[in-house]
């Protein structure tokens, strides 16, 4: 069955213009972009979108990680598409990522790995409202 997952292209993916060849990557795997923006995080913004990881280790490094430059956010469609997404982008340790992978391709380390990809359905649809609005979702392929 269909559904939809979030993707973030990370400040280092936009950076080192890697936009298009993950995005050729996505489409070879079958994902639909239902909806595409460039954002450009503020602390707030960041602070609110990753606050479950809030008092974590790493939570001010993410913040200032995701808040140095744009990013792109896209809203992705295919079958199993949290499962699917999560396998085509590999490990968040690219050292650990599979050969194939996103972040075995392009991920310089583990805090910039280029993309972020929804961890669960429940997750998917809460990133998804957190980014766009209904309106902005294509609903139907013309």
């Amino acid at each position: 069955m269909k559904s939809r997952t979030l993707c973030i292209l990370k400040p280092d993916c936009v950076r080192r213009e890697l936009i298009g060849k993950i995005i050729h990557h996505l489409e070879d795997n079958d994902f639909k972009i239902k909806a595409l923006k460039m954002v450009n995080l503020t602390k707030e913004i960041a602070e609110e979108f990753y606050k479950v990881h809030k008092g974590k280790s790493f939570f001010i490094k993410l913040i200032d990680f995701m808040t140095s430059g744009k990013s792109i956010v896209m809203v992705l469609e295919s079958e199993n598409a949290v499962e699917r997404l999560r396998d085509v982008i590999g490990a968040t340790d690219p050292k650990e990522a599979k050969e194939g992978t996103i972040r075995y391709m392009y991920a310089e380390n583990k805090q910039n790995n280029v993309i972020h990809a929804a961890d669960s359905k429940a997750n998917a649809e809460k990133e998804i409202n957190f980014f766009f609005s209904t309106k902005e979702l294509i609903e139907n392929d013309l």
